[in-house]
């Protein structure tokens, strides 16, 4: 007796292919993307006609530039503007004051919101915690002005400290007046003033650090430092190149409102960096020229450390401010 066996058909379905999407017009986008272009347009307006369009202004750098004649009928003088203000030795006082200032706030103050974020975020109490956010961040909202009046009572030649010394039978001392103290003293006016402020970023960062990862290092015996050391330093650490490689790019910008308000106390010879010198040399002598040249050097200076900055975080594994074209 033969036993038949039927195999079955089994036929396969071919699943249907997706539809290739279509490509969508300029206007298709900007219709879809209408709401946040109309977000962002606010911001773009502001950066197109305070910082961008004020870029055409630079060409005065290679002019003899005369306000009555206008940029297109001024003399060109090719790079003789450069020249003049590498010539000039008040210049080259403004760089080095600058790049005195630039370091010592480097050093001072660019870690102080981190080490506020960090003490900040092991208080417990998030009443307290909240209490001292309030306070450190209110003098960022104070102008210059009120400061520098505030730090002329605290350390004037008639304020507080000086009154101090002298009741306890030590020489007087103004701060405020004195050459080789001035980095110090308009880096911890900017320490005051802005590192509550600079904690708001970092605070953020220690946030978004997974709390497993401390658990995991209590378990395995982690001490308090140990954790900081190896979880909460490296979880921030891409924040910290970030804000870093962005300074650099500033470092010749120390505060135009602070440093002119104090320049006369202290006498151009240790106050004048290279922003008073080019609204003093540009605005109220007339060297326009020199002036502009200044500020694309100073762009120029700006726009190196930055990359060179952020080479070096790709070389150290991190990305900076943008992915090299190797990642």
């Amino acid at each position: 007796m033969s036993v038949e066996t039927e195999t079955p058909a089994v036929t396969a379905k071919e699943k249907p292919k997706p539809r290739p999407r279509r490509k969508l017009t300029l206007v298709q986008r900007l219709k879809r993307d209408k709401v946040m272009i109309l977000l962002a347009a606010p911001g773009l307006l502001y950066f197109l006609v305070f910082h961008y369009l004020p870029m055409l202004g630079n060409i005065v750098a290679f002019q003899d530039y005369q306000p009555y004649l206008g940029f297109l009928d001024s003399d060109w003088i090719g790079l003789e503007n450069f020249t003049d203000a590498f010539a000039d030795p008040r210049f080259w006082s403004a760089v080095t004051n600058t790049l005195v200032i630039a370091l010592v706030q480097l050093v001072f103050f660019f870690p102080a919101p981190i080490a506020l974020a960090l003490l900040l975020n092991s208080v417990l109490s998030s009443k307290i915690r909240r209490f001292v956010q309030s306070v450190v961040y209110l003098p960022h909202f104070i102008g210059w002005v009120i400061i520098v009046s505030i730090f002329q009572q605290l350390l004037g030649a008639a304020g507080l400290l000086p009154n101090v010394l002298d009741a306890i039978g030590l020489p007087r001392y103004d701060m405020m007046t004195d050459p080789d103290a001035f980095p110090w003293l308009v880096t911890l006016q900017l320490v005051w003033k802005d590192m509550g402020w600079g904690t708001i970023i970092f605070l953020a960062a220690l946030l978004s650090i997974d709390p497993q990862l401390y658990e995991a290092a209590a378990v395995d015996g982690a001490s308090r430092w140990r954790r900081l050391w190896h979880v909460t330093l490296p979880g921030i650490t891409p924040i910290i190149i970030l804000l870093l490689i962005l300074n650099l790019g500033n470092i010749l910008s120390v505060g135009f409102e602070q440093l002119i308000l104090q320049r006369d106390n202290v006498g151009a010879a240790a106050g004048e960096v290279l922003d008073t010198y080019v609204y003093f040399n540009g605005i109220q002598n007339g060297e326009w020229g020199p002036s502009a040249a200044i500020g694309i050097v100073k762009a120029i200076f700006g726009t190196a450390l930055i990359l060179g900055a952020n080479k070096l975080a790709h070389f150290f594994g991190h990305e900076g401010i943008y992915r090299g074209a190797d990642k």
